[in-house]
């Protein structure tokens, strides 16, 4: 066995990132209300549709082509609930709390205050030379930064002024969004991205927060608001689901979760498997019933995986992470090296006890969901995919 993984590892000598599409959607081309349709999509799929980011959005689109009215119901929502035939619905709600979070669809789990801030008023965030952070209300004018996808690719500044939605949509248009800022090392090189161009004035970041949420309560805060959208029009209260209109460029709007829309379904194409198995258990499993367990190649995919694992029952859950005594290697069961790292500290080292146990890589369930080396034979939740590698 360690001499044919010897000689996989051998012939992969690139990094690859392969992009696969997180979600399969379904068009259902019925009106139902924003309840009906999450109980037909939970019933039949996974949950009314989520969208992480401008790729999912794209694929969302492309299950609807010509179907259906002028709007689409997704899977967003607010908590607070209170016909039709035009939208589309997507699982989006809105909650009664807000929560501080990326344009790009990441959580805000790093956060770079200045004291005293945020105090509460305002909904966007811009970032000052100093490198702390300010909230702000949205509808202001500043300059912005944008990003690439890669943060090591490319920071763009736009020497325009605009409102924070304004500039959002200007950076996925030219470069891939506003800029996030996830970590300590993330701050650093934006705060000299702005000394070296000598930026003087503040500038929009892709912080905001929102009371909206995911029906399938992904991490996602991926927004795609038509302009002026969510308006709550009437002020009454009750426009407390999202859907998508078909009128170009096909946005979202904010509308009763009563009006009957037809709508979108996701699959997920991760699966958290809630028994505890020692990991070859849980790697002959998902190879019977599924494709493999999960391979982590991408900090998109470590996304993916954060919002599945927040539903397991055990500390940690098996990820399709095996280490290899002969080489002293980690490598994924799809037969992709470990290039991309997201290991706690102290763990995935190369230097381990092989006399003991076999070890074999979990994520952990809470906190930032790093990975962990343990021994094979513990017994966790585990995530399968339906990714054929």
């Amino acid at each position: 066995m360690d001499q044919t993984l010897y000689l996989i590892l051998l012939l992969i000598a690139l990094c690859s990132v392969s992009e696969c599409v997180q979600r399969q959607y379904h068009f259902i081309n019925e009106t139902k209300t924003w309840t009906e349709a999450q109980r037909h999509c939970r019933e039949s799929y996974t949950d009314l549709a989520t969208v992480d980011n401008m790729n999912d959005m794209n694929e969302l689109k492309n299950s609807v082509k010509d179907g259906g009215g002028q709007y689409i119901r997704i899977g967003l929502k607010k908590s607070v609930n209170d016909g039709g035939g035009q939208y589309i619905r997507i699982g989006l709600e809105r909650t009664s709390v807000d929560k501080w979070q990326w344009s790009s669809g990441e959580p805000a789990l790093y956060l770079n205050w200045e004291p005293g801030q945020p105090d509460g008023r305002d909904e966007c965030a811009m970032m000052m030379r100093d490198g702390q952070w300010h909230d702000e209300s949205c509808s202001n004018s500043l300059t912005f930064i944008c990003s690439s996808s890669n943060m090591n690719t490319g920071l763009f500044f736009v020497n325009q002024t605009k409102n924070w939605r304004d500039a959002q949509r200007f950076c996925r248009q030219t470069h891939s969004d506003l800029v996030s800022v996830r970590n300590q090392n993330e701050s650093q090189q934006v705060q000299k991205f702005i000394n070296d161009n000598r930026i003087s004035n503040d500038v929009w970041i892709g912080l905001f927060r929102d009371s909206w949420q995911w029906s399938d309560q992904s991490i996602s805060s991926f927004r795609d608001w038509a302009p002026g959208e969510p308006n709550n029009a009437g002020g009454l209260g009750v426009e407390n689901c999202a859907v998508l209109s078909k009128n170009s460029p096909r946005q979202w709007i904010d509308d009763p979760c009563s009006y009957y829309y037809p709508f979108v379904c996701h699959e997920d194409k991760l699966i958290l498997i809630r028994e505890n198995l020692t990991w070859p258990e849980a790697m002959r499993y998902c190879r019977q019933n599924y494709t493999d367990l999960v391979s982590v190649h991408s900090e998109e995919m470590q996304r993916r995986v954060m919002n599945v694992v927040k539903r397991a029952s055990t500390e940690a859950v098996w990820l399709g992470l095996r280490h290899s005594c002969t080489v002293g290697l980690w490598f994924w069961v799809s037969g992709e090296t470990v290039c991309y790292q997201n290991w706690a500290p102290g763990n995935g080292t190369g230097d381990e006890d092989c006399v003991s146990a076999v070890r074999s890589g979990a994520v952990q369930s809470g906190g930032d969901q790093r990975w962990t080396s343990r021994p094979q034979h513990d017994t966790l939740n585990f995530i399968c995919s339906r990714y054929e590698e």
